[in-house]
């Protein structure tokens, strides 16, 4: 019996052969790798494009408030405003001898011949920017030059 069991341990491994199998991966889950890795990437640089322009027509609405705000000094100081009408940061009756403000703001993307439109007349004002995610103000037409689709006036938007 002791010999049985001997040969039945010999009888398992019949070709005496060492078999080893390579750890790699195979072509099709180093492309389905790769793809989905290629995917994730265009969503980000797609959502990191929007989100910078979001961020961009921010700062466009914050710097309007700023001069808004700027031009409500100027006027509460001088019972009018100053007209002016053209690229807001040619505008120096804001930073001149009294500081309403240190310095005009300029559009964020201003290398792209974008620029803050003012219209302003003794008694009443609009600026305006181009948003580049659109807005749901969209001026009148010829209200901040014909370019821009937020207008901001007096009392808030126009």
């Amino acid at each position: 019996m002791k010999n049985l069991k001997k040969k039945s341990k010999t009888s398992k491994n019949f070709f005496n052969c060492k078999i080893t199998f390579l750890k790699s991966f195979t072509l099709i889950e180093i492309l389905v790798v790769s793809t989905i890795i290629g995917l994730l990437a265009a969503a980000g640089i797609v959502s990191y494009a929007q989100f910078s322009k979001e961020a961009r027509d921010a700062k466009r609405k914050a710097d309007l408030e700023q001069i808004r705000a700027a031009l409500e000094m100027y006027r509460s100081n001088n019972n009018q405003y100053a007209d002016f009408t053209g690229n807001c940061s040619s505008y120096t009756a804001l930073t001149g001898s009294t500081k309403y403000l240190q310095s005009m703001p300029t559009d964020p993307k201003a290398t792209s011949g974008l620029f803050y439109y003012c219209n302003i007349s003794a008694n009443d004002y609009t600026l305006g920017a181009y948003l580049e995610t659109g807005s749901t103000n969209v001026c009148v037409a010829g209200q901040c030059g014909n370019y821009c689709n937020y207008c901001l006036g007096p009392y808030g938007q126009k």
